[in-house]
């Protein structure tokens, strides 16, 4: 997303610096890429690659700043200065951008849609807006999720991710999602008097979240990874049943709190856009 959305003024400053430096020092002539890593308060350099990346058209449509055309006249010998640029960071654009990566998963049909280090996308969108909620709403639906105001969210949470699943299962019921879960997390909703409908694990006779995905009860799957084999087979079938019933999957809890943001600013829209009277109604009856 673009502009960063909370990095404090002497972060970038930080970055600024360290990438002027990097560049000088690895005698960069074009383009870089660098990937940074904010960490208690400290930026680390993750890798630094003497290339484009996709990040580039990206920023150039947002800046109006031709990357791509500078940097081959600078590799043939024209300066930056030469071109009207000096150094230092542009000015912020006003609004807010999104890039949302786009899967084929549901075309490629034994591929996990749990992602890691490798590129799994085919394609990215953009969206562009005044807030980060809108602009990722209208990204995400031009990736094709489908995001609704109102429904229910299957959970099957590792043990380890169960106390941050918790207050993201809170916020969905505040905004009026029904939950599902199995036995264990729906235990620990229970726990925290949380209403949970509670459906079997794969393997029973009835009544499993797989039955959940085929009938389309649910309109999110949040599924994190657990370690073991069964446990394994069982969120690959889960992730992938999801994916060929037309059902977001969300295997990152950072995910799941950006698009759960995203249907709490379309509900407190949509409620404050209500009548006085209409809202009193709805209290009486």
């Amino acid at each position: 997303m673009y502009p960063p959305q909370n990095l404090t003024d002497d972060m970038k400053q930080k970055i600024v610096e360290y990438t002027i430096k990097l560049a000088k020092g690895l005698n960069i002539i074009g383009l870089l890429n660098i990937q940074y890593v904010i960490s208690k308060g400290e930026v680390f350099v993750l890798e630094v690659n003497p290339r484009s990346s996709r990040t580039v058209p990206f920023l150039s449509k947002i800046t109006n700043v031709p990357m791509a055309n500078l940097a081959t006249k600078v590799i043939l010998g024209q300066s930056l200065a030469e071109q009207g640029y000096t150094t230092g960071l542009i000015e912020e654009k006003k609004g807010v951008y999104v890039k949302v990566p786009v899967f084929s998963f549901a075309k490629l049909r034994r591929v996990d849609i749990t992602l890691g280090p490798e590129m799994k996308s085919t394609g990215e969108v953009m969206g562009k807006d005044l807030t980060l909620e809108k602009a990722l709403y209208k990204g995400l639906v031009a990736s094709g999720i489908q995001i609704k105001e109102y429904g229910s969210v299957l959970l099957t949470i590792a043990d380890k991710d169960k106390e941050e699943a918790l207050l993201l299962a809170k916020r969905f019921h505040n905004i009026g999602y029904q939950l599902i879960a199995t036995s264990g997390t729906a235990a620990l909703l229970q726990e925290k008097n949380i209403p949970v409908r509670v459906v079997n694990k794969i393997g029973a006779e009835t009544n499993t979240l797989l039955d959940v995905i085929r009938n389309g009860e649910a309109q999110f799957v949040i599924n994190t990874l657990t370690k073991g084999k069964q446990p394994e087979r069982d969120g690959f079938r889960i992730r992938r049943e999801s994916v060929e019933n037309g059902i977001p999957c969300l295997t990152s809890l950072d995910t799941a709190e950006a698009i759960l943001r995203v249907i709490e600013s379309m509900t407190f829209s949509a409620e404050a856009m209500k009548p006085a009277t209409e809202s009193k109604e709805a209290v009486l009856s």
